[in-house]
């Protein structure tokens, strides 16, 4: 690929910093890659997800961030980059770390389980939440996410929360329990390999995307589920 390119994941992090260079070189940055056409050329998704646009930017330098759930993992082995030490030119002092502090758990991080069970508004209160999704998240050995409704609620942390403004993720399992499938949550969730969604509204627009589908009170069939496993 052309040199001049810059790249980063799309996480927190980096939509932090990945402007910040972009604006310093004076160029357009391109975010949220889903693929990589031509050396100048790139797909990313626009209006939450609900159409991609293949965009081909001019500038002779590029920023760009990286969807890493949209690319199959690399080898370990067999690639011909090489490794070039740079060195910048310091601390400007204009801002200052202070610390980070990182919520660890037990489960697997959502960006890379295989396997995650989230839950949504249905879940009335945080000890609910905990009741009903966590045993079939353990039975599974899922990732626990939550709909932006949930946390916003204040269910679970916002650490949990999948979606445009949360997580992106593609699991090879995504059970949606109580979601009722906003657009903001199915843009981080719908290139899941398989989507299985339990929720009483036969109605509801997670249906839509949904690979299994299960219509029922999930304060019953979560359990029964839990049971049968």
């Amino acid at each position: 690929m052309m040199r001049g390119l810059k790249v980063a994941q799309a996480t927190s992090n980096s939509k932090n910093i990945a402007p910040r260079v972009a604006a310093l070189l004076d160029v357009m940055q391109i975010s949220d890659i889903l693929s990589v056409e031509s050396a100048d050329t790139f797909t990313r998704p626009i209006y939450a997800g609900n159409a991609i646009a293949t965009v081909q930017p001019s500038d002779a330098k590029k920023v760009i961030t990286v969807r890493g759930t949209a690319f199959a993992k690399a080898e370990e082995s067999g690639g011909s980059a090489t490794i070039e030490a740079v060195s910048g030119s310091g601390d400007a002092g204009t801002s200052t770390f202070i610390s980070a502090e990182i919520a660890k758990q037990e489960r697997p991080e959502l960006t890379s389980a295989k396997i995650i069970v989230s839950g949504g508004r249905a879940l009335k209160d945080s000890a609910t939440f905990s009741d009903v999704i966590l045993p079939l998240a353990d039975k599974l050995g899922a990732g626990v996410g939550a709909s932006r409704a949930a946390v916003d609620a204040g269910y679970v942390p916002n650490d949990y929360q999948v979606g445009q403004t949360g997580k992106i993720v593609a699991p090879e399992v995504y059970i949606a329990v109580g979601i009722s499938g906003a657009i903001q949550h199915l843009a981080g969730m719908k290139d899941s390999k398989v989507i299985i969604a339990i929720n009483k509204d036969e109605d509801a627009q997670i249906f839509q995307v949904a690979d299994i589908g299960l219509v029922g009170d999930l304060f019953t069939v979560v359990p029964e589920l839990v049971g049968k496993l």
